[in-house]
């Protein structure tokens, strides 16, 4: 597989009022031609950070303290503005989470799509309008040729999504980062647009980050999963392994939370909340909410440990001196169902 981004050992971190917030705590992760890498993790964890930086929307008061970025040979964290206008929108596109927020008003939806297509493509207006046209059509929207000359008000929320989408497909990106692009769907509509990004992905062979909260939303659309948490990634795999042999506590933890057709009504919570990033974090992040953590837990960082040549965690339960533990009972109940699965083909 062709490699088109490789993240570096990434530390960003922002000023603040009460400190120096470490929001990215060095992290390492790879994105392929035409793969889905899901980052999964609860709000604070470092997601939405990440995919600012690659897009170069940090605030003002970020601080690049160290690593890379790296795409089609280019250091991101170290692309001067001007350059970085030119890649942004044409060469690295983003769906945000709430699309009436990132669609103007009083503007009508056609045009908002024709900007992207004259600014980026350099097309003249009837091209641009008749490509808006073919992608409102391609995202699924009926009688395109009419709603072109609509404003987002006149949408409902998927179809305003779906205009975000073909807004972000305007420029031919090669790489297409959703930043929880579903958290403001009701559940009929997010597998709407779901299946939408991967027919779109799978058709034009797109590289995709999903940014997420829930693991249950990439269960069908990830190859690869992130879990992260304080700033720091803390498992990282395939999809099978993450969702069916997961390692780190924090990765049971949002397995267990996630609704399955066997719940019984009550799902577990995660105890606790994410640490302050102001304040120096002394061992594992996720201890002081685990009912897992040992005493090295609340000393020492543990390091990455690798289970296969896919899978990683960092958790000191794959040290050879740790005592063995029974992963949640959900968590050993979605592993069984999967074997019964395998035995029955």
């Amino acid at each position: 597989m062709t490699k088109i981004l490789d993240v570096q050992n990434l530390v960003i971190s922002f000023k603040t009022q009460h400190g120096i917030l470490k929001a990215i705590r060095g992290i390492n992760f790879e994105l392929y031609k035409g793969e889905t890498l899901a980052i999964v993790g609860e709000s604070g964890s470092g997601k939405s950070v990440t995919s600012k930086a690659i897009m170069g929307l940090l605030a003002g008061n970020s601080i690049h303290e160290g690593g890379k970025i790296m795409f089609n040979g280019l250091d991101l964290m170290n692309l001067p503005e001007d350059s970085f206008t030119k890649l942004r929108g044409s060469s690295i596109s983003m769906i945000f989470q709430d699309p009436m927020s990132s669609l103007n008003p009083i503007m009508r939806v056609g045009k908002q799509i024709m900007e992207v297509l004259t600014f980026k493509q350099g097309m003249s207006k009837s091209q641009a309008k008749q490509k808006a046209i073919e992608l409102m059509s391609e995202v699924g929207i009926l009688a395109a040729e009419k709603r072109f000359y609509q404003y987002p008000f006149q949408f409902s929320g998927g179809m305003r999504q779906r205009i975000v989408i073909a807004i972000a497909l305007a420029s031919n990106a090669e790489i297409l980062i959703c930043d929880e692009p579903t958290t403001a769907l009701d559940v009929t509509i997010q597998a709407q647009i779901l299946e939408l990004i991967e027919k779109l992905k799978k058709e034009r062979n797109l590289s995709i980050i999903f940014i997420t909260h829930d693991l249950g939303v990439v269960a069908n659309i990830a190859d690869r999963i992130a879990v992260m948490y304080a700033g720091k990634i803390v498992e990282y795999g395939n999809k099978e392994e993450v969702f069916y042999d997961p390692r780190h506590p924090y990765t049971w933890a949002l397995l267990s939370s996630v609704p399955t057709k066997e719940s019984s009504g009550q799902l577990d919570a995660i105890p606790g909340t994410p640490p302050n990033l102001v304040y120096p974090i002394v061992g594992d992040a996720f201890a002081p909410r685990s009912k897992y953590a040992m005493q090295i837990d609340f000393e020492q960082e543990p390091p990455m440990f690798a289970i296969s040549d896919t899978h990683f965690a960092a958790t000191w339960l794959l040290h050879p001196d740790a005592p063995k533990v029974t992963p949640p009972r959900a968590v050993v109940d979605m592993n069984n169902r999967r074997k019964m699965s395998n035995d029955k083909k």
